[in-house]
């Protein structure tokens, strides 16, 4: 929490005005019975209408200033920590957008979306109540009680011992309460997850008729969330009574003592009342002061959890001397490159070597994890080789400007991903100022024309969140033009054409084929159909290189790509590429 502290950096000079209103505000606050006390005594008990009426205008006047001062502690106290929440979502945004799918993976979405939210709201909230109470409330209840002493020494004890009631009570709360705060956080997050699961799969859930089941998950984590809830905000709510039958004993407890001293001659009327409020006044301070207590461990919690996400560093950065990236001609070479993840016992891949030249496409192929994704996946540096080297153009990756190095690559990922706007924003995504010309031939060169053109709004027709409107189909196709708009020096197409028919699949690489005749191609795939044209064939299985070569050869000489030919071609299909060799 102490790491917050910074974020009140920019707002100093409105920290300082602020403290000079919450010393107006308990100037005003513990001057107020003074005045009604010499009212009492001397106005109304010695009958002097002239004190009544001036000390009456002096008490406005000061009532008017106290109420100004506090007005503008909430003022200042709401505009800081909007402002330190704007800049924590600002900076997990940030933050988030340079992590590394290795950070992706340590946290999950539904946690980011609660942590740039729901936390930073609680950290908001609480951080409001610091600023308007914390510096307030000490200042009030230690004014409070030197104001008290000083008219009634002897009955300070009152005080003391309503003061000890209450604290006493807020510690059990207290050490009941906290461990249930960071409990809720994360039950936040797992309703977060159930929710956020369950929309995104709700065709799949209809499919199966398993609606029952997810609105069970869901009542779980739900009813787990409201069962927390409700423990933390009964333990709060004991507080209220409790509060108010101590604030009742007290007032019985002075007005029964003070009646003896008055009746004694030792203690005025006004005087009395005077120390009734500053008892009540003290009393309020250490209640405020408590629920500061009991609600910062929760916002504690989640300004650790905002911070976490901040503080964490991405494992892929920037050199700080980057090459000096040239205009090239987009050559990829991987040499003796061995890649694992962060915990894993073996290898994804071991010991991989190839050149990926330019004007010739170089295909990527073979059994589910065999490491194809993964290993395109270290050309963009969305993870770094655990040894070895990944080169364009002769400059290791990792000695790049990561800007620079995905300037040069067009990558169509594995899942198709759209954005939120109209055909023509996804297709300039890579470069928002592309002349409609460009996003047009784009467009039919991906084979996205065709329904496109059914469209009444063609190119401004909008697209939903995630590209839900739209088949998986069309949504590849726009993918691809959005690549293919770019006219980087490398393309990478990361399994892109699976949902496409075979007419459309053989139309767009032909299309392609004329676009990127003089750029490096790298095609990850499963249909063989698609990529058996490819001037290299790359097979991995296992992680290790097994074969490279042309579908002929691989036929021939790969006994693993021969196995997955035969499951897609027929006979006579490999009898036509192998040249009649059949092993």
């Amino acid at each position: 929490m102490l790491r917050l502290v910074r974020y009140l950096k920019p707002y100093l000079l409105a920290l300082v005005v602020m403290l000079g209103f919450l010393l107006g505000q308990t100037i005003a606050n513990l001057a107020l019975p003074d005045y009604m006390a010499r009212i009492i005594d001397v106005g109304i008990v010695g009958q002097d209408l002239g004190t009544v009426y001036h000390t009456g205008l002096v008490m406005l006047l000061v009532a008017l200033g106290g109420g100004a001062c506090t007005v503008g502690v909430g003022f200042l106290a709401s505009r800081i920590a909007t402002g330190v929440a704007r800049n924590l979502r600002n900076d997990i945004f940030t933050r988030v957008e340079d992590f590394s799918l290795l950070e992706f993976n340590h946290f999950s979405t539904a946690s980011l979306i609660t942590r740039c939210t729901n936390d930073v709201q609680q950290v908001q909230m609480v951080l409001v109540m610091l600023l308007r109470l914390a510096l307030f409330a000490p200042f009030m209840g230690v004014g409070a009680i030197i104001k008290a002493e000083q008219l009634a020494p002897s009955m300070t004890w009152i005080m003391a011992v309503a003061i000890g009631v209450l604290v006493a009570v807020i510690a059990l709360l207290f050490t009941l309460a906290i461990p249930r705060f960071t409990l809720l956080q994360r039950l936040v997050d797992k309703l977060n997850l159930v929710t956020r699961e369950s929309l995104t799969g709700l065709r799949v859930i209809r499919a199966f008729n398993r609606e029952g089941e997810e609105e069970a998950k869901f009542e779980q984590a739900n009813q787990t969330l409201t069962d927390t809830n409700l423990v933390v905000n009964r333990l709060t709510a004991i507080m209220q009574p409790v509060m108010l039958l101590v604030l009742n004993l007290t007032s019985i407890a002075i007005v029964w003592v003070g009646a003896h001293r008055i009746d004694a001659g030792s203690l005025a009327i006004g005087d009395m009342l005077a120390f009734m409020q500053y008892a009540m006044q003290a009393i309020f301070a250490f209640l405020m002061i408590s629920m500061i207590f009991i609600m910062v461990p929760r916002a504690a919690v989640s300004g650790r959890r905002v911070m976490e996400v901040i503080d964490t560093e991405p494992s892929i950065r920037d050199p700080e001397q980057p090459a000096s990236v040239q205009t090239g001609d987009g050559t990829v070479e991987f040499r003796d490159v061995t890649f694992a993840y962060p915990g894993a016992e073996e290898p994804v891949l071991r010991d991989v070597s190839f050149t990926a030249a330019p004007g010739r496409t170089t295909a990527i192929v073979g059994p589910t994890g065999s490491g194809k994704s993964t290993l395109v996946n270290l050309i963009e540096r969305f993870y770094d080789a655990t040894s070895g080297q990944v080169l364009i153009d002769g400059i290791d990756v990792r000695d790049m400007n990561q800007e620079e190095l995905r300037a040069k690559i067009g990558y169509v990922s594995q899942r198709a991903v759209l954005f939120s706007g109209t055909i023509e924003s996804n297709i300039q995504y890579g470069d928002e100022d592309l002349p409609p010309s460009v996003v047009e031939q784009a467009a039919r060169i991906a084979q996205a024309s065709e329904f496109i053109s059914q469209l009444d709004d063609r190119f401004a027709h909008p697209i939903a969140q995630g590209g839900t409107n739209v088949s998986g189909g069309q949504k590849q196709r726009l993918a691809i033009a959005r690549a293919i708009a770019r006219d980087p020096e490398i393309y990478i197409f990361d399994d892109s054409f699976s949902a496409l028919d075979f007419r459309t699949d053989a139309n767009l690489r032909a299309a392609l084929g004329r676009e990127t005749q003089d750029k490096t191609v790298l095609i990850v795939a499963q249909r063989i159909s698609t990529i058996m044209d490819a001037a290299k064939i790359i097979v991995l299985e296992a992680g290790r290189i097994v074969g490279q070569g042309t579908h002929a050869e691989l036929l021939r000489t790969c006994e693993v790509y021969r196995e997955i030919a035969a499951s897609q071609l027929s006979d006579a299909e490999l009898a036509a590429t192998d040249g009649g060799v059949r092993r």
